[in-house]
């Protein structure tokens, strides 16, 4: 039988090894799927990067959740789980519109390159004495 007690104890006593891998995973695996979207890779490609994505940020939701269980609401706590939120609503928004997530991306990407272009210009045309 699953001891629920051992999990909810264990999360707590290994709170920041848990959260010291748990955030750039979620940073990581959402900029995966990003990637994949902004490439159009195909969807299925971009479906199985946003699944594998959705795991570390329900780990972490629950993780968050086993805090709040024992009456610790703090920042961190409510920081992880806006962190979550917004990396599993942005596999939600690759999964279901990618044409949209992908448009946003390259016009991004565009406007960067172009702003680098013309600081570059702008440094190369003065003139040091």
């Amino acid at each position: 039988m699953f001891d629920l007690t051992f999990s909810i104890e264990f999360s707590r006593a290994h709170c920041v090894a848990i959260c010291a891998g748990l955030v750039p995973l979620n940073l990581l695996l959402t900029l995966q799927t990003m990637i994949l979207t902004g490439l159009q890779r195909s969807q299925r490609q971009v479906r199985l990067a946003a699944v594998l994505a959705y795991i570390p940020a329900g780990v972490m939701v629950l993780h968050v959740w086993t805090w709040w269980m024992i009456g610790v609401v703090m920042a961190p706590t409510f920081i992880l789980l806006g962190l979550a939120c917004i990396c599993a609503g942005i596999n939600v928004w690759a999964s279901l519109s990618p044409q949209t997530m992908a448009s946003l991306l390259r016009g991004g990407w565009f406007w960067v390159m172009e702003h680098i272009r013309h600081s570059d210009k702008r440094r190369d045309s003065v003139v040091v004495p």
